[in-house]
């Protein structure tokens, strides 16, 4: 097994004089060194860091993200974001408030009438909140619940921006839809 190299740590050099490569950088015009945690690959004279994984994303404002409904507040809904810009991700703690769900008629909305728990939720990272957990919002038409199931187990199937239909029962539930 290679060695794994850190951040800044000086990389053994190839006979002829290296040529920078993906996670590495020269420091004081002589000396090759790692910018990335990683495994050192020599190509000919090339020289380059690989990750010894993917590093996963991580969000950041106006990122658009994928989570699943929590925990429901009268004034906010929390979010386990499972994936950020259509990339799988380390589990992060969200947050929609109820003045982030629509951009208009903010105070005639219930969180009970917008989500439920378990519904999969597209959502817009407007910043990083207070006890790490981003702050949310799904204020535009593109998002809002993607995915949820009814009561009687059925997968919903959105009607408008604000109902969803169970095709087992015919039931319709009240959901910040996102247009399909």
């Amino acid at each position: 097994m290679s060695d794994i190299v850190l951040p800044g740590q000086a990389l053994s050099l190839p006979q002829r004089a290296p040529l920078p490569q993906t996670g590495t950088g020269i420091y004081n015009r002589t000396c090759l060194r790692s910018t990335i945690i990683g495994i050192p690959s020599t190509t000919g004279s090339l020289i380059s860091v690989i990750p010894p994984r993917p590093i996963p994303p991580v969000p950041q404002p106006g990122s658009l993200v994928l989570g699943k409904i929590t925990h429901l507040s009268p004034t906010s809904a929390t979010l386990l974001i499972l994936a950020v810009d259509n990339n799988p991700s380390e589990e992060f703690t969200g947050i929609i408030r109820t003045q982030d769900i629509r951009a208009t008629e903010r105070d005639k909305l219930r969180m009970g009438d917008c989500f439920r728990g378990g519904d999969v939720v597209r959502a817009l990272v407007l910043s990083l909140g207070d006890q790490r957990n981003y702050y949310l919002s799904t204020a535009r038409n593109d998002l809002g619940v993607v995915f949820a199931t009814s009561e009687a187990g059925g997968i919903m199937q959105p009607i408008n921006w604000q109902e969803m239909r169970c095709p087992r029962t015919g039931q319709i539930e009240k959901r910040k839809c996102a247009k399909p």
